[in-house]
């Protein structure tokens, strides 16, 4: 009996990673409103001048959120393999993979905060 789930070349492997990425990005809205979010960030990181270290912590942030919602849509594609019918535990599976999410973002939100009010307080109030 042959198995669907060998072992893949490094190959093949990026690119059902590569698929992956592009069925989360054309079925999740979500996914990608946190791209374009992440998008903005970079521009304004960019704008801005932040350091090196700030660098690291917004990509790292923006990181965390991708990661949490690539997780999300894996397990919200699993539940719905498994069950199309209403299940407390798959509904208790989805809700949590969703507080991660949440959880990430807002870590992302204040991290944001922290590296971006400061230059823009810097830039609002020197014009004054």
């Amino acid at each position: 009996m042959h198995s669907r789930f060998r072992p893949h070349s490094w190959k093949n492997k990026f690119r059902d990673a590569l698929r992956g990425l592009q069925r989360a990005l054309r079925t999740q809205s979500s996914f990608a409103v946190h791209l374009l979010i992440a998008c903005i960030a970079v521009v304004a990181a960019a704008l801005l001048r932040v350091t090196t270290v700030e660098w690291g912590l917004l990509i790292a942030a923006i990181g965390m959120v991708m990661v949490a919602e690539i997780l999300n849509t894996a397990i919200e594609s699993l539940a719905r393999a498994v069950d199309t019918q209403f299940h407390p535990r798959l509904r208790d599976a989805l809700d949590i993979a969703s507080a991660a999410v949440l959880i990430a973002a807002g870590t992302a939100v204040f991290i944001g905060l922290c590296i971006f009010l400061p230059p823009l307080y810097r830039l609002c109030f020197s014009v004054m």
